[in-house]
């Protein structure tokens, strides 16, 4: 079943920059950090929006929180880790965390603890594409969300970017 397609998707994004231009205002002090790895490409897209609405470079991060989550040694097969990329402190910043999906909440309780490692900040904010409502095992919420689905255990909601290969962006609701 699909949730967003490329039009609605476009639209989801504007208005979801129109969210954080009205919070944010001209964004000084604010920086994005998007979740490696699938929340790395949505990151983008809002910063490239942003970038053109403000007309300045908003700072971009991406941050992997594999070392961090609480099921890394509960796995048969290691994790596969992607790459930090933290240009700046995050001291006395408002920080917008960004990915793709909210699920359970354990990657974002991750990602807290992983950005510790880059200062203090004055404000975390939590950006998603789609939140998976009914599904949390932690007391996690969005503040910008593009999408509130309900699911059921067995689906699974899949984001493709024309960045990844895919021939359009798409977000689908598949039952495994």
């Amino acid at each position: 079943m699909s949730l967003l397609n490329g039009a609605l998707l476009d639209l989801t994004m504007n208005r979801l920059c129109q969210q954080l231009i009205e919070n944010h205002g001209d964004f000084r002090g604010t920086v994005l950090v998007g979740m490696q790895p699938r929340g790395r490409f949505f990151a983008d897209r809002i910063k490239q929006r942003l970038d053109v609405l403000l007309q300045i470079q908003v700072p971009i991060g991406y941050l992997d929180t594999t070392f961090y989550r609480d099921d890394f040694r509960h796995r048969p097969e290691p994790l596969k880790a992607s790459q930090t990329l933290m240009p700046f402190l995050t001291e006395k910043k408002k920080v917008i965390l960004i990915d793709d999906v909210l699920y359970t909440g354990r990657t974002i309780r991750a990602a807290l603890s992983a950005l510790s490692e880059y200062g203090r900040p004055l404000k975390v904010e939590l950006l998603v594409l789609v939140d998976r409502v009914y599904s949390r095992d932690l007391p996690v919420q969005a503040n910008y969300i593009g999408r509130t689905v309900n699911t059921i255990q067995s689906q699974r909601v899949m984001v493709e970017w024309t960045e990844q290969g895919t021939g359009q962006d798409a977000i689908w609701l598949v039952n495994e």
